[in-house]
């Protein structure tokens, strides 16, 4: 019986990976942290971080496909400078006390092999939900520290800030903002 389902498999085409689960994880908050630059007047370039952040990832390398939903919180803005980051927090910018938190959802990635390398899904900032386009290298699954079964990534975009309505001081403070997400996420057993 065995030898004539392998043989089915075989002659489809088909592989034992090919019905493989999805692998299901939670975002590792102590290694994942968004990230950002912006061109401050052409002098330099101001960076920051948010400190906070949560979520879900959902991985299928078999069927190549995943799904990607984290909350950042953005009152947890850091740039190493308070006066700038309660600015930040103000309505000028993230307005906080409104909008406490940003969220990117992704449904769509696309693989080299078993390697996610770019994805597609939306970014909801300041109550305006748009479409985001993500680079992803490099991406590692395997064991870490021995304790959990873990996948990392870089993973980075650039987008137009007044394209969800953050618009003080544009052209000043540059429109164009390259985000960067060093996340790890831990599989759930």
């Amino acid at each position: 019986m065995q030898s004539k389902l392998l043989a089915t498999l075989i002659a489809t085409g088909l592989s034992a990976g090919a019905f493989a689960a999805p692998e299901k994880f939670v975002l590792d908050a102590t290694h994942t942290y968004p990230s950002f630059e912006v061109s401050h007047l052409g002098f330099s370039i101001t960076r920051g971080f948010f400190k906070e952040t949560e979520g879900t990832l959902e991985l299928d390398r078999a069927a190549k496909t995943g799904k990607l939903e984290a909350t950042i919180k953005t009152t947890s803005i850091e740039t190493g400078l308070d006066k700038r980051d309660e600015h930040l927090r103000a309505k000028d910018f993230f307005n906080v006390a409104e909008f406490p938190t940003a969220v990117i959802k992704v449904d769509k990635f696309t693989y080299n092999g078993e390697q996610p390398v770019k994805a597609e899904g939306t970014l909801t900032l300041l109550g305006v939900t748009k479409p985001v386009a993500l680079d992803i290298k490099p991406f590692k699954c395997d064991m870490r520290m021995g304790k959990d079964y873990v996948c990392g990534a870089d993973v980075t975009t650039t987008i137009k800030r007044t394209d969800w309505g953050m618009k003080t001081y544009v052209p000043f403070i540059s429109d164009e903002v390259r985000i960067a997400v060093q996340v790890e996420a831990v599989k759930q057993k």
